[in-house]
């Protein structure tokens, strides 16, 4: 056994000046290695999914390749017992039929559990990556009995979509699913590019369900949030929170964005070392409107260092602080 601590002090200080003389709390993110799924040399791991406990199993879902995006992957699984400790179980969900809309790459995966089965959320690509690569993804499903599998894919195309019309933010690219249960419904949180725009202008949207399967109809409220690259969304409080990154307008980045209505968000925490396309242990079950807490751990990317064996993607470990529901207004 072998694996670093590392900035290992949880810090919930309070109370710094912001835009418009806000006051807000502090969150501070704390990172560790883990075993199974980490660094190996010509081994590139990344984009967790939430992860999910079976029993006294948890699983986590990711994207596996040999190159550090995730544009030639598939969906890989792992369990563990304790979160730290995993074992690789084998690979969940190959590429599509050759030319498919998901044929070239599958990776982003995320999970719901709901009617008493299992759906795997992915991102999928058509085109080959190469030089001069222009991702056209797009998000489907696949369902099984276990989460151990087999999957089978629900239809015969995503079950979410670029918008036909160019100035709608998402009319390049969709991308990254998140589930949360909430009024009966299913709420796939997503993010969005642009047609001309860059990465760094994603913006984040929602799809709503009657069912996990779909259809899911996008809310004529998005994007709702105006920035994030990676989408990290969990039900709290009878609301939603959602972790925003370092990518976006500089008024939400590194912060906690809370929606009692999972739609019009606003910033409640500052957030310091916060994780890298995370996913968080799901305590919620998926439970409908779930009001409890938020999450303490999760899985995320860990950021290749100089002369440790790989400059490929790998996984690791974060932990948050639990944060109050008297901050999300």
């Amino acid at each position: 056994m072998k694996f670093v601590l590392s900035t290992f002090v949880y810090v919930l200080a309070s109370l710094t000046a912001v835009a418009g003389s806000a006051e807000l709390p502090i969150v501070t993110v704390t990172h560790r290695s883990v075993e199974g799924i980490g660094a190996t040399p010509g081994v590139m791991r990344r984009d967790p999914s939430d992860i999910i406990r079976v029993d006294d199993t948890y699983y986590v879902w990711y994207s596996r390749g040999k190159i550090s995006p995730g544009y030639d992957a598939t969906v890989w699984y792992a369990t563990s017992s304790d979160g730290v400790h995993w074992d690789e179980q084998g690979q969940a969900l190959a590429k599509g039929e050759p030319g498919g809309w998901d044929g070239a790459s599958v990776f982003t995966p995320n999970i719901l559990v709901a009617e008493g089965r299992y759906w795997l959320f992915y991102t999928g690509t058509s085109r080959k990556f190469q030089k001069g690569f222009n991702p056209d993804s797009k998000i489907g499903v696949a369902v099984s009995e276990s989460p151990n599998g087999p999957w089978s894919r629900v239809g015969d195309g995503p079950v979410v979509t670029n918008s036909e019309h160019g100035n709608d933010f998402d009319s390049h690219l969709v991308d990254d699913a998140c589930l949360v249960a909430r009024d009966g419904k299913y709420w796939l949180y997503y993010k969005g590019r642009q047609l001309g725009k860059g990465p760094g202008q994603t913006q984040m949207g929602v799809a709503v369900a009657e069912d996990p399967q779909g259809p899911y109809m996008k809310h004529a409220a998005n994007p709702v949030i105006p920035g994030n690259h990676e989408v990290l969304v969990w039900p709290q409080g009878g609301g939603v929170a959602a972790m925003i990154g370092t990518t976006g307008p500089k008024e939400i980045t590194n912060s906690i964005m809370y929606a009692a209505d999972g739609i019009r968000f606003t910033k409640t925490y500052h957030v310091n070392s916060g994780p890298w396309a995370g996913g968080v242990y799901r305590a919620d079950d998926f439970k409908m409107d779930y009001s409890g807490g938020s999450p303490k751990w999760g899985i995320e990317i860990g950021r290749p260092v100089k002369g440790g064996g790989t400059r490929l993607p790998f996984l690791q470990r974060f932990e948050i602080p639990e944060v109050s529901q008297q901050s999300m207004r």
